[in-house]
């Protein structure tokens, strides 16, 4: 199997999904505080894993849980900063910062790594970053506080990315995937305690909290975690660029907006950065070794140690 474009079809759908959630999650933070219903769509899509692959977890070390739970913590983080910076700005502009996690992921490859970028690489990013640009602002108003917690969530992406990719091919993906859930699961909770009502959500958010538990959250998490085991960091931030390429088109295609010309602009530079990303050449992943067979098995568990994970050269 060609496991780097497996890995791409992965991320598609991983983007996909999000992108699907824009009016889900719009609808639903109207009536449930934002950080209730981050807690309680964390918290579902954990105990989901955790009954699935709960034999796994029993045999992690601790070093594998504080790993998993520390990337968990920077996932969360990332997650709240950048829904309350929603409520501080417009969506259009907290979409195009929230997209610059696709510049800031090389840059801190090489400032943490010293990875070197290939400069095709760096062609695909400004490319997706124009794209962006195309499809988000309408009129930016200036900086402020909103901006600046969604710059800062950007970073938290990035910075999730490049880590993941240092702890991808080290446990095998529903385990990872399960420990960070965990991870994001408390720090969500943990920042919305201090303001909780104790009250559950209103019944009406349930739906919504259930898709962005089940769909857009264990399976979105289990997809990531597994393609960055065959995909260099850069090259998952640029596909990632698609989200909004598929918010897009779910407003069109369910929310009644009109296809327009910059939308269409937006979404071919993206798709065109995509391409670039995908079929460049960045430098090699040092190949991740462990001891643990376990460690190599796929989602499926079906792998076996001498097919399953070294980093390819992509």
């Amino acid at each position: 199997m060609n496991k780097p474009l497996l890995s791409v079809g992965a991320l598609v759908i991983v983007t996909m999904a999000w992108g699907s959630t824009f009016f889900i999650i719009k609808d639903a933070i109207s009536i449930v505080d934002p950080a209730d219903f981050l807690a309680a769509r964390f918290t579902i899509a954990a105990i989901l894993l955790v009954a699935v692959s709960w034999r796994r977890l029993l045999r992690l070390t601790w070093q594998q849980w504080g790993t998993g739970l520390g990337l968990g913590a920077i996932y969360g983080v990332g997650q709240v900063v950048q829904t309350i910076g929603l409520r501080h700005t417009d969506a259009s502009v907290s979409g195009f910062i929230t997209g610059t996690y696709v510049v800031i992921t090389p840059l801190l490859l090489w400032v943490i790594f010293r990875r070197r970028v290939a400069s095709r690489t760096w062609l695909s990013v400004g490319l997706a970053v124009a794209g962006l640009a195309v499809l988000s602002i309408t009129g930016m108003s200036g900086g402020g506080v909103g901006e600046l917690l969604t710059l800062l969530g950007a970073a938290l992406y990035a910075l999730h990315i490049v880590f993941l990719d240092r702890s991808a091919g080290r446990m095998d993906a529903l385990s990872l995937t399960a420990v960070q859930l965990i991870g994001v699961a408390a720090t969500c909770t943990a920042i919305a305690l201090p303001g909780s009502t104790g009250t559950l959500p209103d019944m009406s958010a349930w739906g919504a909290i259930l898709y962005t538990a089940v769909i857009a959250g264990a399976l979105t998490m289990l997809l990531q975690t597994w393609a960055q085991g065959h995909l260099s960091p850069t090259k998952v931030a640029v596909v990632m660029t698609l989200e909004p390429v598929f918010a897009t088109a779910f407003a069109v295609a369910l929310g009644g907006e009109t296809l327009t010309g910059r939308l269409l602009a937006g979404g071919a530079l993206i798709l065109a950065a995509t391409v670039i990303g995908v079929l460049t050449g960045d430098a090699a992943h040092p190949p991740h070794v462990t001891d643990d067979p376990d460690d190599h098995r796929s989602p499926l568990g079906n792998e076996s140690p001498e097919t399953a994970h070294a980093a390819p050269t992509n």
